[in-house]
Formats: C-alpha cells, structure tokens, sequence
C-alpha cells in the first residue's frame, strides 16, 4: 500500500487534507456518536464542522465513522485505534470486484474464507486509508468484506480524478489480487438496514459544511461598513437556505433518535431522500448566491475560496438530482407526513 505525499495528478493541498483526516482520527475527533443511539445531532453537527474547515479531510472521516457505525450494526464490532477506513461501495457497470471463497472457509474468519480480486473504481482515499469496507460480487450479488488494505496486492491505480474539485479525498481506483477479506453479514445487510440512510443522512451534513465554507466571504462582506443592499439580500437568501438545511438536520436526527436502530426502512429511506434534496438545494443555492454577490474577485484572488467552491460543486453531486426526487415522490405518497 503506498503513502505517498501527493497523489497522481493531485496537489500538496490533496496531501493537507489527507494529513488533517489522518490527524483528526488520532486526536479522537472522529470517534463520533453512533446514529439512532440519542445523540446523532452532535454526530452531524462534528461532520458538518470539520467539512467546514476542510471539505475534503471532513469527507474522509464521514467515511470512516460510517464504517465504524456500519461494523457496530451488522458485525458488533469497530474500527481500530489509528486505522483510517474508507467505505467502497459504488457499483459502475465496469470495473467489478469480484468475491471467492477459498480453503472452504465460512467466510467468517479474519485471515481466509475469502479473497477479492479485480478493481474498485470510486474509491476516496484509496491511497491513505489503512482499511476499507468493500462491496464485491459473490454470486452475483454484491456483499460487503472488510480489508485491511496493508496487505499484499492491493494496489492504488494511477488513474483517476480530474477535476481539482475534492482532489483532496484522493479518490482513485483500486486494483485487488487474491486479496484475503472478512465478510461482514450476508448479501443483505449492507442496504437492507435503516442506518445506511442513516449513514446518507451524515454526508448530507457534509454538504452543509461545505456551504457554509463557501458563504463564509459573503458573510465576510457584510460586515464591511460599505457593503450594498444586493450583496445583504444574497446573503438573506444564504441565511433561509442554510439555515432551513440545518433545521432540517435538527428535525431529522430527533426522529432517527426516536425511531431508534430498528425503525422501519421505508420511512428511513424517505426522510434521508428528503433531507439529502434540501441540503443540496441549500448548497447549490448558495454557491449561485455567493458568485453572483462577490463576483469573480474571490473565485480568481482567494484560494481557499476557489477550493470550497469546487469542493462543493462535486461533493452534492452525489445527490442523483432527478432520479432521488422521482424516488421521494413515490413514496410522498404514503410517507409525506405533510399531505395528512
């Protein structure tokens, strides 16, 4: 497994906000409270507040404490002191990653009972994280296996992100040769649980930090004595955004809080397409709002300004626009709360 100080095709600020995570994971600051046990607010507020200082190092600690929450779930187990885990669980039709048994293991061990081999596309923090909970195809079907990624023939490929936006997760594909793998669950129990909208919930309280990194000029402005009445009325607009996007939080960590582990799937599932589609929304309204205030001085003159913003406009990507809204809307109606 390979360290290196910057990435193929990244920038020394890609190599900071890796240092940053790894450095937040040993001060104990990703030891975050696991959601549905009470305290979840305080678990999205930390996501939010370490994507805010850095978007890209706050990223790679969401995907490790939703690894540790995710192996407390199905396997009642967490992640390591020092370790640094990545979730890989993106399904492009190409390339696969591919699950065999071997030794007629039960799959349970931690040494044997399964190997993977093939690539892994999407994976953040391919070349930093220590370990990774990985889906691949058995059967099929895809299943999720722990990796200690230290092993032999796990090898980050050089090819990868383009964009400078969220260069810092150092997303890249990962290629695996007879890698050995702990299954974790069965075919099931990655998807088919609450807390993995749960656990989509929690980058949804990154998106807001990354808002909020970009409205931090604007509101910057507004404290000047010669700011003008536009750039005031932006930054109204960034305050009902962001800050609907955080009530929206609030709402939704009481209800998973009450709801508990075992809430029901379907209601879980729409309130985190809900709260996904507001934050999104907030974020992308404030990124229009922030441009259309300050003009191109910030964006050409500040770099971490330029960064925040590109980081922003990747990282609410991952909301699927249309295809998430289409699948809210189905089940709008019988789990709207608002139509009744």
């Amino acid at each position: 497994m390979s360290n290196t100080d910057v990435p193929p095709g990244g920038s020394p600020d890609a190599a900071s906000s890796a240092d940053l995570a790894r450095e937040w994971v040993r001060a104990g600051r990703a030891d975050l409270p696991l959601p549905a046990r009470g305290d979840t607010r305080t678990r999205w507020s930390e996501l939010t507040a370490m994507c805010t200082r850095d978007v890209s190092a706050g990223r790679l600690v969401e995907a490790h404490a939703d690894a540790d929450a995710i192996l407390a779930e199905i396997s009642g187990t967490r992640v390591g002191r020092d370790e640094l885990w990545g979730v890989w669980a993106a399904e492009p039709p190409m390339p696969v990653l591919r699950a065999r048994r071997v030794g007629g293991g039960s799959g349970g061990g931690s040494g044997g009972g399964w190997v993977l081999d093939g690539v892994k596309a999407w994976c953040s923090g391919g070349d930093v994280c220590t370990h990774a909970l990985v889906t691949a195809f058995d059967d099929d079907e895809p299943r999720l296996f722990a990796v200690d990624l230290r092993q032999p023939g796990v090898a980050p490929r050089a090819d990868g992100w383009a964009h400078p936006g969220m260069a810092g997760s150092r997303t890249t594909s990962v290629e695996f040769t007879d890698v050995p793998a702990r299954s974790v669950g069965d075919h099931r129990s990655y998807l088919e649980r609450p807390g993995f909208w749960h656990g989509g919930i929690g980058v949804a309280a990154c998106w807001l930090g990354a808002g909020i990194a970009v409205a931090r000029p604007l509101l910057a402005r507004a404290t000047r004595p010669d700011v003008d009445p536009h750039a005031l009325a932006h930054l109204g607009a960034v305050d009902v955004a962001l800050g609907g996007a955080s009530w929206a939080l609030d709402a939704a960590a009481a209800e998973v809080d009450r709801d508990g582990p075992g809430a029901d799937l379907t209601v879980a599932r729409h309130r985190a397409v809900r709260v996904r589609a507001m934050v999104e929304a907030a974020v992308d309204e404030t990124i229009r709002r922030v441009g259309r205030a300050l003009g191109p001085g910030p964006l050409a003159m500040d770099p971490r300004h330029g960064q925040n913003v590109l980081d922003a406009e990747v990282y609410i990507r991952q909301f699927h626009a249309e295809r998430d809204l289409a699948v809210l809307g189905a089940t709008a109606r019988t789990h709207g709360g608002w139509a009744r």
